[in-house]
């Protein structure tokens, strides 16, 4: 067994103490948390303070809201990540074309949403599908189409909220693609089109195949971001209508900050970082097994 020499530890010594101070410790009491039915009453004395164990995941289990908040967030994250991947990819193949020109003027500008304010651009987007004076709907009304009560209706408030979202953040995939087709041998494409094959068999049988890698890392990436979907619609709904925008972050800051239960906040926490956990790890798995076939 070989040890470790002082002087590595001594560099790795501050990032290791800041990493335990700021994340590990708070983990851990958050944790602590929610083995107890800490609330107002116990922010004000510690005396009311008491442990519960495992009370308050057993009672989320049995809160409908939890479960309409879980599965707004899960309906969010199947339509919402392959909508992200496919815009980001498709973004990606153009400016990657041979043909394309301006390629850093483009790549700045479809990379600017992620890197906007995103309570200002929801706000902003709020405006856009606004019911009665939204530039949407009057664009609509021009085409002879009715106007859409976009985020008043649940039928389109979680689809409107998924539109912004995929476009607030694709250009950051997009950045991963482009590096990814850039990394792929030329040769495999001009021996491809010597072979009489079509650009879309080249994107069938070169560039997906050599993409997945880093298709597996940017759903994986994609998936843990919009399981945590909250500013969205904080911002622009408020969970309405009917909370059919209420997502599992939301439901855990209304517990937390509106209710003040924290210790059934805190397990709303862990039971969504196991919800994260084990999505991630099913993709990691399927993505080794098709490296392995």
């Amino acid at each position: 067994m070989t040890r470790v020499p002082l002087a590595g530890w001594m560099f790795a010594g501050p990032a290791l103490a800041v990493i335990g101070v700021f994340f590990v410790l708070p983990v851990l009491a958050a944790l602590a948390l929610s083995l107890t039915d800490f609330d107002l009453y116990a922010l004000a004395d510690p005396h009311n303070l008491r442990f519960v164990a495992f009370d308050n995941y057993v009672d989320l289990l049995r809160t409908p809201m939890f479960w309409k908040s879980l599965w707004n967030t899960t309906y969010f994250v199947l339509v919402g990540v392959p909508l992200s991947i496919v815009a980001s990819l498709g973004a990606a193949l153009l400016l990657n074309a041979p043909v394309a020109r301006f390629k850093a003027l483009f790549r700045t500008a479809l990379f600017a949403p992620v890197v906007t304010t995103l309570v200002a651009v929801a706000v902003i987007w709020r405006y856009l599908f606004h019911s009665s004076y939204g530039l949407v709907n009057w664009a609509l009304g021009h085409l002879g189409v009715a106007p859409v009560d976009w985020l008043g209706d649940p039928r389109w408030a979680m689809p409107t909220i998924m539109l912004f979202a995929v476009w607030k953040n694709f250009g950051y995939n997009m950045v991963i693609f482009l590096a990814g087709l850039q990394a792929i041998p030329q040769d495999l494409y001009e021996a491809a089109r010597i072979d009489g094959a079509s650009k879309w068999r080249q994107f069938l049988h070169i560039t997906l195949p050599m993409l997945g890698p880093v298709l597996l890392v940017v759903g994986v990436i994609t998936v843990s971001g919009y399981f945590q979907l909250f500013a969205e619609p904080y911002v622009m709904t408020r969970g309405d209508p009917l909370q059919s925008t209420v997502s599992v972050l939301y439901f855990m800051f209304e517990e937390g900050f509106k209710w003040w239960n924290l210790g059934r906040a805190s397990a709303v926490a862990f039971l969504l970082f196991l919800i994260i956990l084990a999505a991630t790890t099913l993709m990691l798995r399927l993505g080794r097994r098709k490296e392995l076939v």
